[in-house]
């Protein structure tokens, strides 16, 4: 019998050393730009790459006011173009190149210069280099400047020249069209980056084409202006080093609280985050317990919570390089070296304890020197624990008529990544692709479910069409079984933040039964679950309405237009399919709509809107400003279809 070192395996006659390459650093970020700025995006979505490149370039402008040096950072943003001047010490014109070229560069290493910054790991600025079709950075100090122009991340020009600008930094840069197809900078989503920055950094003014952008009250700013009901208490604002924290109630469901690191905001929260609303939460508990012999539950202090909260830490450690989700545990941490020549990690007090620390005892102070809130608070924490007990009775009901369980959920064709006890590997990559198909009717539900990857993508079949969550009282909601099956399906029978998939994806029909199921699903979220909405886990599925084939070649068409240029490049024998439904489509062609190239448009509300009003506009009593607005805005099926008569 052969040992070990008598197997012998097959190398394949390619693989040799000529297979073996290195990339520089421009041409490693071109060639995964992913891994540098998560997607590429056409500049429509405020998370599109083009938007992550812009952050990166502000980001260094802001760190340099942090430092204490340039109070006012002008952006210009045209078409296809974004410039940033800053009027900080300006990049060392020895290292301007390599700060903008080489991976790993910069002087945020040394905390001596900047010590809580945003942009830590040299990585920002040279993705925005090496992503561009051209980039031009120039530093001005004392007198002088000195710039470098790049091409597609590669130095074309540089040099050093006498000037009459004030010092500080200009950074100019257009995005590869090859790479961000047909893209745009949407002035809009801009503005909401910029005056977020101005919320974070009191004293900075902030101009995008020329308008300005500066606040004087932090953080109480940012909430006041984004409030779209009336808050039951004037804001409590209550900031103390590298921390700062809003807190007031509405009477809205779920929770609306905005974060922020360094500067930075993180949409989908993160440790600092889940500490603040635990924070709260105990804090609240342990205040009216202590003092009114009130023992409240955590989800009814935190129903209806608006807020904001900002902390500083040094060396943040980001769940991604897009930094949208911190992942530190701990304020700081550095690697010692001891005499021996071994190391030992240093670590800070934990982001749990400091924001604990911080929020149990200023809120506490403020609640006894303010007893004017006391009442007004508690009021909103009993409506709350009343109406949950309430409607928990209700679903309870529902279940025992229906003889369900929490294990077993007749509507859910699960996936397997819910399955696994333990975690293997490549379990949280699987957590982030992990989707729920919210689908209409069986036919469609079976052709999802045939064509879905099991391994992470879900099923939920509704029966007929939700109940109107607008329309009807809490109650007859949370007497719905449809609706109490998939929220026992997502998980969040208690708390959003136990969300059982990352993306729920809405797939209905392109027809008007199909747009009306669409509506009333996320009505239901707006109401009742908008955290949800908020973090960006709500999402419409697109599929093709045509399908363009020959003899050679088949092509699925989203809308009018694709359609015609595949009828133009396909030219004769054409055939052309309209697809009425989703049963329609078959589980071969629909796999194809749902992997990797899946279209899908995320459902996004913005902290300025009028949840309220939105709902009631769309799915409240048929009033005759929506009649006018349908008949304004409604095509037929003729229209749709390109059909002449």
């Amino acid at each position: 019998m052969a040992n070990d070192t008598d197997i012998r395996i097959p190398l394949g006659e390619d693989y040799d050393e000529s297979k073996v390459r290195h990339l520089e650093d421009m041409d490693h970020i071109r060639l995964r730009p992913g891994m540098y700025i998560g997607k590429l995006g056409n500049g429509e979505k405020e998370d599109d790459g083009i938007y992550v490149l812009l952050k990166e370039i502000i980001d260094n402008a802001i760190d340099e006011f942090t430092m204490g040096f340039g109070k006012t950072i002008k952006v210009t943003v045209e078409e296809n173009c974004a410039s940033v001047r800053d009027y900080g010490r300006g990049v060392p014109f020895g290292s301007l190149i390599d700060v903008f070229s080489k991976l790993n560069t910069g002087a945020k290493y040394d905390d001596s210069v900047f010590k809580k910054s945003v942009g830590l790991n040299g990585v920002g600025a040279k993705a925005a280099n090496a992503l561009s079709e051209e980039f031009y950075a120039e530093s001005f100090r004392n007198g002088k400047s000195f710039y470098a122009l790049f091409r597609k991340g590669q130095l074309i020009e540089s040099g050093e020249r006498d000037t009459s600008e004030r010092n500080g930094t200009l950074v100019r840069f257009t995005p590869d069209p090859m790479l961000f197809v047909n893209y745009h900078f949407r002035t809009d989503l801009v503005e909401v980056m910029l005056k977020n920055y101005s919320y974070l950094k009191k004293g900075l003014t902030l101009t995008l084409n020329g308008e300005s952008f500066k606040s004087e009250n932090g953080l109480l700013d940012l909430v006041n202006d984004s409030l779209n009901e009336e808050p039951l208490y004037a804001p409590i604002h209550l900031s103390g080093d590298d921390i700062e924290v809003v807190i007031t109630h509405g009477r809205s469901y779920g929770e609306n609280i905005a974060s922020f690191v360094n500067g930075q905001n993180t949409r989908e929260g993160g440790t600092h985050l889940a500490a603040f609303r635990e924070a709260v939460a105990k804090c609240l508990k342990e205040f009216f317990k202590t003092n009114y012999k009130k023992d409240f539950a955590p989800e009814d202090i935190r129903q209806g919570i608006i807020g904001a909260v900002s902390i500083q830490i040094q060396e943040p450690v980001f769940e991604s390089q897009t930094k949208v989700k911190l992942g530190s545990p701990y304020l700081w941490q550095k690697e010692i070296k001891n005499p021996d020549g071994t190391t030992t990690l240093d670590k800070g007090p934990t982001v749990r304890s400091f924001v604990n620390d911080f929020v149990c005892r200023q809120l506490d102070d403020y609640l006894h020197i303010h007893k004017e809130v006391v009442p007004m608070l508690m009021d909103k924490i009993i409506d709350s624990e009343a109406q949950r007990k309430e409607i928990q009775s209700i679903q309870k009901q529902s279940r025992e008529r229906n003889k369900t369980t929490a294990t077993y959920n007749p509507k859910l064709r699960d996936c397997m990544y819910h399955y696994n006890e333990k975690t293997p590997k490549g379990k949280e990559e699987m957590a982030e692709k992990s989707s729920i198909f919210i689908t209409e009717g069986d036919s469609a539900s079976g052709t999802i479910t045939q064509a879905r990857n099991a391994s992470y993508q879900a099923v939920f079949a509704l029966k007929g069409k939700p109940i109107n969550s607008v329309k009807e009282s809490a109650k007859k909601v949370a007497g719905n079984d449809e609706l109490n099956y998939l929220i026992s399906a997502l998980g969040i029978e208690n708390d959003s933040e136990n969300l059982r998939y990352n993306n729920i994806i809405v797939a209905t029909d392109a027809d008007d039964d199909g747009m009306h199921i669409r509506m009333l699903v996320v009505s239901f979220f707006l109401k009742y679950h908008p955290d949800i909405i908020r973090r960006g886990h709500l999402h419409i599925l697109q599929t093709p309405l045509f399908r363009v084939k020959n003899k050679k070649e088949v092509r699925y068409c989203y809308d009018q237009t694709e359609k015609e240029k595949a009828i133009a490049e396909l030219k004769t024998g054409t055939e052309i399919t309209r697809f009425k439904g989703l049963g329609e489509i078959s589980d071969h062609e629909f796999s194809e709509f749902i992997g990797e190239n899946m279209r899908i448009d995320t459902v996004k509300i913005s902290d300025e809107e009028d949840i309220k009003g939105l709902m009631e506009f769309y799915m409240g009593d048929n009033t005759l400003d929506r009649q006018v607005f349908i008949r304004r805005n409604l095509r037929t099926e003729q229209e749709l279809d390109g059909v002449d008569f």
